[in-house]
């Protein structure tokens, strides 16, 4: 084999799991923008001295998610996977399936994100306290920690569903879509 094969058999495979990313990655943000309310922990009473309040980031210009009744936030997921996946031939079946596998994320994390809340709230308290209370503070720090870490790993398998759903071949026209609105050396 010649080097001119040689570099044609390794740029294959190398083209085609960087879509595969890409493809990934297109998911991702699909999935992350679906959740994003449920994560956008500064919605709502987290606005101080109103910086990202109504007109500014979520909740105003691009419409916020956080406080969303169930059936506004169903129509909004499913506005975004329609979105996302427009140009890239998935059938209505495909695209309801992704929708439903986003709610069904979204709703796992509404708990998380009354908890994340709730623990901000504290946090405010504890240093709003004439003594801080280091320990307590680090303790809601961990379990903080503990709930990003959740979140994470339920968006990940969120991902990873939606992904199971799209053909090789719709992956890698997302991920060819994405790779076209990404800023250069992205």
């Amino acid at each position: 084999m010649n080097n001119d094969n040689r570099s044609a058999a390794t740029a294959a495979p190398t083209t085609t799991r960087r879509a595969r990313r890409r493809a990934m990655l297109g998911l991702g943000m699909t999935a992350l923008a679906a959740a994003g309310a449920l994560a956008a922990h500064r919605h709502a009473d987290a606005h101080p001295m109103g910086f990202g309040g109504p007109g500014h980031g979520f909740g105003g210009w691009h419409g916020g998610m956080g406080d969303m009744d169930p059936a506004a936030l169903s129509k909004r997921i499913e506005a975004m996977v329609a979105f996302r996946l427009a140009d890239i031939d998935v059938t209505p079946e495909q695209r309801d399936r992704i929708a439903t596998i986003l709610k069904g994320a979204a709703n796992d994390l509404q708990a998380s994100r009354k908890q994340h809340m709730q623990a901000r709230r504290q946090s405010m308290e504890l240093l709003a306290a004439p003594t801080i209370d280091r320990a307590q503070l680090e303790k809601l720090r961990v379990e903080q920690m503990q709930m990003g870490e959740n979140a994470s790993r339920r968006m990940l398998q969120a991902l990873m569903d939606s992904a199971e759903v799209l053909t090789p071949e719709q992956r890698a026209k997302l991920a060819e879509r994405f790779q076209r609105r990404m800023p250069p050396g992205g």
